[in-house]
């Protein structure tokens, strides 16, 4: 009989045990999805949501495709770049690299060292809640420029995050199905332009 009951108790906590872990599990699954419809509502993946998302004519979008100085040269390029880097969770390199053209737009040397500061804190140190991925001796040679900031404190950091976004993430920018949709638009634009031009037969 106690063996009975010691089998009951033990076969009930175990019971216990493996609902509550798999009420965990459903948490965090519920979490998880929830992050991902945040990051999908503006996704860029579907052709046409780049023009929903930022005004663009097909002619800039070729300019895009050229360079991508080009592409962050202009406004609404710059902006679709980074709404296609949140898709991939990566906008942290855009982040920086905007934050590193507002410091060097600073107007006094008063201006450079919180600005400096909150740039560090931000993206460079160790652990940074938007760390950006740097070698050592980058990282280094910030670090000992930010003690005594001037304009181009950030300029080798900012020099090896635009390199990485230009080799790997810009890349992708102009394979996605809303940056070639884009395209596709002016190639039936120039149809359209050169049937204009026909002789009427």
């Amino acid at each position: 009989m106690l063996k009975r009951e010691k089998l009951s108790t033990m076969f009930l906590e175990h019971l216990l045990q493996f609902c509550f872990r798999a009420k965990q599990k459903r948490n965090r699954l519920s979490l998880l999805l929830q992050r991902a419809e945040f990051h999908g509502g503006d996704h860029l993946g579907k052709p046409g949501s780049l023009t929903k998302a930022v005004s663009v004519s097909p002619e800039e979008a070729v300019r895009w495709g050229e360079s991508f100085d080009k592409l962050l040269s202009e406004k609404a390029g710059l902006d679709a770049f980074t709404k296609f880097l949140k898709t991939e969770f990566s906008e942290e390199n855009i982040e920086f690299w905007i934050a590193c053209e507002d410091y060097k737009k600073s107007k006094s040397a008063q201006e450079l060292l919180p600005k400096a500061k909150t740039i560090f804190e931000t993206f460079i140190q160790k652990d940074a809640p938007k760390e950006v991925n740097l070698d050592w001796q980058t990282r280094e040679v910030t670090r000992v420029a930010v003690g005594q900031p001037g304009r181009g404190a950030f300029e080798a950091a900012q020099r090896r995050v635009y390199a990485l976004m230009e080799q790997d993430s810009y890349r992708r920018f102009l394979g996605s199905a809303a940056y070639l949709g884009l395209l596709r638009g002016h190639s039936r634009s120039c149809r359209v332009q050169h049937r204009e031009f026909l002789p009427d037969k």
